[in-house]
């Protein structure tokens, strides 16, 4: 467990951000969280109605992180029409948060389609079967829309769901939160200038 009362200056930080944040992420692992690649996701439509979920970031590397979801849920509709978000990681047990904000755009069709296809085939079928974010009558709705497909591609591979893929955030700026115990919390942020990143000092 970490103490909480060990500060984050700017000089323990790296210069590049991706590689603060893999280091933080690697030690949440190490730490047992549960999950790690957690993080609530806010969106908000046209008219700057906000909403917010949990999803699984599934890779981040220099062009962002990514995330996979129904191109027609809610998240998906409201990203179409408002395409900035904001990403929150949080990892109680080292009383630390990262939240990570800027554009939001579709991965390509190829890295969709890889993620897929990795998936276990009942992952797979679930997400042909499932109308995102629509109403249905039931789960027994949902549960015979995937004995359908169960037997319609019996010994086969299950085709491409078309409104289904990945989403990548694109970081302008990111936020690194340490726990004190006098509440006199860290929060360091990294935002683009020039080209490069510049870091500064939050006021908790």
């Amino acid at each position: 467990m970490t103490d909480h009362g060990i500060p984050l200056r700017e000089e323990d930080l790296y210069g590049d951000p991706l590689r603060q944040f893999a280091s933080w992420f690697a030690q949440a692992g190490a730490a047992g969280v549960r999950e790690p690649q957690a993080a609530a996701l806010a969106t908000a439509s046209a008219d700057g109605v906000p909403s917010v979920r949990m999803v699984l970031v599934k890779s981040f590397d220099e062009r962002g992180f990514v995330f996979f979801s129904h191109y027609d849920s809610r998240k998906g509709r409201e990203i179409a029409a408002n395409p900035r978000a904001a990403l929150l990681f949080h990892w109680d047990p080292l009383g630390r948060q990262v939240r990570i904000e800027g554009p939001i755009e579709h991965t390509s069709a190829e890295e969709s389609a890889a993620y897929i296809r990795s998936r276990p085939r009942s992952s797979q079928l679930s997400a042909l079967a499932s109308p995102q974010s629509q109403t249905v009558e039931s789960r027994e709705e949902l549960e015979r829309r995937v004995r359908d497909l169960e037997r319609r591609y019996a010994h086969r591979e299950l085709p491409m769901p078309s409104s289904w893929g990945g989403f990548r955030l694109t970081a302008e700026t990111l936020e690194f939160w340490q726990q004190r115990h006098d509440r006199l919390h860290d929060r360091l942020r990294y935002h683009r200038e020039d080209a490069r990143w510049l870091i500064e000092r939050l006021a908790p």
